[in-house]
């Protein structure tokens, strides 16, 4: 077993509030490592609601989830912060010295002297189809993330969903398709309606693909499995579909790719012996510390008097965090003194933005 990645700050949760959380740490000299469970940067925005406007952000009269998340990251940049993506933080242990032992889903393992919890609303995972049968087939021929290419090769492939990340799955397998290169045998694009949501361009290029027969959509809503008794077990060789005129039909699939969303769960948080109140963690509004030493929590997902669920609230409590992990992690010395990026040397250098060295 690799020994684990030590760090000063480990931040949960890659939402705005948590890049905000890292920029934060950066000020105070402090390099973090970043857990999620999604596959990109960006959290509930990129996650839910990428290109819908907000409007409620200091000094962005407007912008999407996705261009907020974009500039968060890239306000990051100058502290470098290392970002281990599609995991999830599963077991929490304090060490003899204080320190916090974390290991994810993957087996990544990190000692860290302080915690920040921000994930949100809970972790963010994959809504699963619901019929009888279908776990015996995840992993293999039902997936809830695009596979490697080379999986679709010869394939009767079906997509099944109707916003960005399904659109671009068909649009790719299709693409695909017409480039012989571990071309799929078909490709369908399935959803109870035929409509869809994605950008205007992917949309364009869906319905382009439509017109030159290099994928079909299907309107209809999957209700059972078609499956044929093979060694070394039984396959995949059917969706059985309702559709809007109340008829049945069976679609071929050999690979099919499931993108219904996705839903937010607390997971393995509940039994890391944190206090919860309604699924909240409450906190100490001054430092937003847990009850447990060297944890943190911001965002969403915790809770005081007077609470507000809102993206500048996280950003607030990301900041008074960071002040209070800084005093937590120089025990003995004088109180963490408030500085301006307008006017201090230390934090320009430590932003790049003035010479001298940087930390």
């Amino acid at each position: 077993m690799l020994p684990p990645i030590e760090t000063d700050a480990l931040v949960i949760g890659a939402g705005p509030v948590g890049l905000f959380q890292v920029f934060q740490l950066g000020l105070q000299g402090f390099h973090a490592h970043v857990v999620d469970t999604l596959p990109a940067v960006g959290g509930q925005c990129l996650a839910l609601y990428p290109d819908k406007p907000i409007y409620d952000i200091p000094g962005l009269p407007v912008c999407t989830g996705r261009e907020l998340a974009e500039r968060l990251l890239l306000q990051t940049k100058p502290f470098a912060p290392t970002f281990h993506l599609s995991q999830e933080v599963a077991e929490v242990a304090q060490q003899p010295d204080g320190r916090w032992l974390l290991q994810t889903t993957v087996g990544t393992r990190f000692l860290t002297r302080t915690v920040f919890i921000a994930a949100g609303v809970g972790a963010f995972v994959a809504r699963s189809l619901r019929l009888e049968g279908i776990q015996a087939f995840e992993g293999q021929q039902v997936h809830y993330q695009a596979p490697e290419p080379e999986t679709l090769a010869g394939q009767r492939v079906v997509i099944n969903g109707a916003d960005e990340t399904a659109v671009q799955a068909a649009v790719d397998a299709a693409n695909q398709k017409r480039s012989g290169l571990n071309a799929p045998r078909s490709v369908t694009l399935l959803h109870r309606k035929d409509v869809f949501e994605a950008p205007a361009p992917l949309l364009a290029e869906l319905a382009a693909l439509r017109a030159a027969d290099a994928l079909r959509v299907t309107v209809g809503q999957a209700v059972g499995l078609q499956t044929h008794d093979s060694t070394p077990g039984p396959r995949l060789t059917g969706l059985q579909i309702a559709t809007a005129d109340d008829e049945e039909l069976t679609l071929p699939v050999d690979q099919l790719l499931v993108f219904l969303g996705l839903a937010p769960r607390l997971g393995p948080l509940v039994n890391w012996g944190l206090a919860m109140e309604r699924k909240l963690l409450p906190v100490d509004p001054v430092s937003c510390g847990t009850e447990l030493p060297g944890i943190f929590a911001v965002g969403d997902i915790n809770h005081y008097p007077g609470k507000r669920k809102l993206i500048l609230c996280g950003f607030h409590e990301a900041t008074m965090a960071a002040f209070a992990a800084a005093q937590w992690l120089t025990p003995g010395q004088a109180p963490v003194r408030l500085q301006y990026t307008t006017t201090s040397t230390q934090l320009q250098q430590r932003l790049g933005v003035a010479p001298g060295p940087r930390h």
